[in-house]
């Protein structure tokens, strides 16, 4: 793995080298990895904290500059797109309703329900996880286990800068109906959100349940 991380790496640094058919393979796998859940954006740790595999981030930017438009045909539906859709939902017991999309790259583990919703490239959504009507999950976000995003909610995808966190709802949580959750906040394990509200870097989050209420962001 260190060695494709390596390739990737100098790959970021010479674009020229885009053209070289190891590279575009070393860029292929990685896409292959995320969309099996063999590999992630960002990975927990047994702290708390969150790890960014910023290397990763890179690769999928430079999926789009080697990948070709194609026309994907689903039944009396057309897309023209440089990335393919997910398939085999039934032998990843993943459940998905008419109009719901992920893209290739994306990982859902078994239990997942998408309503007509969105998942981009890069996303992780966890087990038991359901995402709602016209719920979107955006490029390289980390969905956790047993979280309802409810119908409507938007939660923003962050590719770059690369060594920047996505945005992550961690286990266990509700997003209430027309939330919009971005710029690589993450929500903790069991937290409930109601309608409408909106979470970005730079909004106050004001904690009273302290002796003297304290003030975060993000």
């Amino acid at each position: 793995m260190q060695d494709l991380e390596n390739l990737i790496n100098q790959a970021w640094e010479d674009r020229s080298m885009l053209q070289q058919k190891n590279v575009q393979e070393a860029i292929l796998h990685v896409i292959g990895l995320l969309d099996k859940g063999q590999l992630r954006v960002a990975e927990p740790l047994p702290e708390g904290e969150w790890k960014v595999n910023d290397w990763v981030k890179k690769a999928v930017i430079m999926y789009f500059p080697i990948q070709e438009m194609k026309t994907i045909e689903v039944g009396p539906f057309e897309f023209h797109d440089k990335i393919p859709l997910k398939k085999d939902y039934a032998s990843q017991g993943v459940r998905v309703v008419p109009h719901a999309i992920a893209r290739y790259g994306s990982y859902l583990e078994s239990g997942v329900i998408m309503m007509p919703s969105y998942v981009n490239i890069g996303a992780w959504v966890g087990s038991g996880t359901m995402v709602d009507t016209w719920a979107t999950v955006g490029s390289c976000a980390q969905i956790g286990r047993n979280v309802h995003l409810s119908g409507g909610v938007g939660i923003g995808g962050v590719l770059e800068p690369p060594q920047a966190a996505p945005t992550i709802i961690e286990d266990d949580c509700f997003i209430g109906s027309r939330c919009i959750i971005v710029e690589g906040v993450r929500v903790e394990k069991e937290a409930v959100l109601g309608a409408n509200v909106v979470l970005t870097k730079s909004t106050h989050i004001i904690d009273v349940t302290k002796p003297i209420p304290e003030t975060y962001k993000g």
